[in-house]
């Protein structure tokens, strides 16, 4: 069960919606909510619901483990060892067995683990938890039931925003619920609905079919008409989940900060890095690369620790050398930029965008790309594909028809903030009155869109569920 499901918008939520209103005092509410998100993720993966609530239970015992204050430095190593240890088991060990296969031409047999559906997501939550409480014993609960809500609260469970527990522990403890916040909710979970339905679904669409696509049947058009459409699909399929969550964690009380903010309008990937994924970067800042000592031992260290949190940033996206690669990709020209190899009057400057774009585009290219000759492939022809056949024009012709071509004019519009520039324009001008009547018909419009977008039965699962 995803957010963009019917049986999630006419069933799930509504009931567990009702029901939390119905109930008095925010305990029960919050234990309605915590029952509500492990049947939530039960609807996903039943045989992994036991994990995520052992994940749970062992974090909360080593948090109280660091509150009592013996032995705090072996808790904490255990913590992480222990996260870290389920993480690596389920996610890269058969990862690891093919490259030790490739590199010493072995055959040893992988095991076919199936990957447990927001393990990174859910792991990063409950390390953020045990981290913190080593840092002040004084930021943990002895409650288990306010454990369980934070790391399986179901608007965020699978694919995040990452969320700290001291930045919602007030809020577990007690919330209001105003019609203005409701109205928030509603407004922004609609909007996450129509990125994912309308539009990050169309771009992958065309997506998928360029990239299924041989070396012959490829040519420069076709191969970034392809790494395009990814990088506007992976864009709002994410802010898409992302605006939900936030949307349900505000119907709901919870506040949630911001995961985008117009990452494609960046002029450097410092800037980019700032702007996309915002929680997971943050993590990685405050949990590993703070920790390594930052950029306080001077360039070469600095560059190593930027190096090393890329890496871990690439290796955390999946168990594929193309996103480590990815990874490691943005971690040079963030590097570039720190030394002033890419001098800071070009990012200053127009061009600047197009060099971010550029980088982040073809970034994009080689993370979904299956394998590394696919990337390969992909560049080949994006760089020297310009003797196309009759077939590939015949397949251009197919991928762009009208709808699509106005969807992705609209997704590239609105991946750059010029709609949302203009409707803050019209705002000031036409006044908060006129204007709320318009919103209660655009939101009512996308709605109903995504209703017939899903009785299309044209679904595509969210990106991020497998990491």
């Amino acid at each position: 069960m995803v957010f963009s499901s019917p049986i999630f918008l006419f069933v799930f939520l509504p009931a567990v919606y009702l029901i939390y209103q119905l109930l008095p005092g925010i305990r029960s509410r919050n234990v309605w909510l915590a029952l509500a998100s492990v049947v939530f993720y039960a609807f996903g993966q039943l045989e992994y619901t036991l994990l995520l609530l052992a994940s749970v239970l062992g974090n909360y015992l080593f948090g109280l483990w660091l509150m009592s204050g013996r032995g705090r430095k072996l808790a904490i190593a255990g913590a992480v060892v222990c996260n870290l240890l389920a993480l690596c088991s389920f996610k890269y060990l058969d990862f690891f067995l093919r490259t030790v296969n490739s590199l010493a031409g072995l055959e040893l047999p992988l095991l076919g683990i199936t990957l447990p559906i927001g393990i990174s997501f859910y792991t990063f939550q409950g390390m953020s938890y045990v981290i913190d409480v080593y840092r002040d014993p004084g930021a943990g609960t002895r409650s288990l039931g306010k454990l369980i809500l934070y790391i399986s609260f179901f608007p965020q469970l699978i694919a995040g925003p990452i969320i700290k527990y001291h930045d919602v522990s007030r809020q577990i403890d007690g919330r209001s619920l105003t019609p203005e916040q409701t109205l928030f909710g509603l407004r922004r979970f609609i909007t996450g609905l129509g990125k994912k339905l309308l539009l990050a679904n169309t771009a992958g669409q065309v997506a998928d079919a360029v990239f299924a696509l041989t070396a012959v049947q490829l040519d420069a058009r076709l191969a970034w008409l392809g790494a395009v459409c990814y990088t506007l699909q992976i864009y709002f399929d994410f802010s898409g989940y992302s605006d939900m969550a936030i949307g349900l964690g505000a119907m709901f009380g919870f506040t949630f900060r911001e995961n985008f903010s117009l990452p494609y309008t960046a002029a450097s990937i410092k800037e980019f890095w700032r702007r996309w994924h915002i929680s997971l970067s943050s993590w990685f800042r405050d949990y590993l690369y703070i920790p390594l000592g930052g950029s306080r031992m001077g360039a070469f260290r600095t560059g190593r620790n930027k190096f090393m949190v890329f890496f871990t940033t690439g290796l955390w996206h999946g168990a594929n050398w193309t996103f480590v690669l990815w990874g490691l990709w943005h971690g040079l020209f963030s590097t570039l930029e720190d030394l002033g190899v890419i001098p800071k009057r070009l990012r200053d400057s127009f061009l600047g965008h197009i060099y971010t774009m550029l980088v982040v585009l073809l970034g994009f290219t080689l993370f979904r790309a299956d394998s590394l000759e696919a990337a390969w492939i992909m560049f080949q022809q994006m760089f020297a594909g310009f003797a196309p056949l009759p077939a590939n024009t015949l397949t251009l012709i197919a991928l762009l028809d009208l709808r699509t071509v106005c969807v992705l004019i609209a997704a590239i519009l609105l991946a750059f903030g010029l709609p949302q520039r203009a409707a803050r324009r019209i705002s000031e001008v036409a006044g908060p009155a006129l204007t709320q009547g318009g919103q209660i018909l655009i939101y009512a419009g996308i709605f109903a869109l995504c209703v017939l977008n899903l009785s299309k039965a044209t679904f595509n699962p969210f990106i991020y569920f497998q990491f």
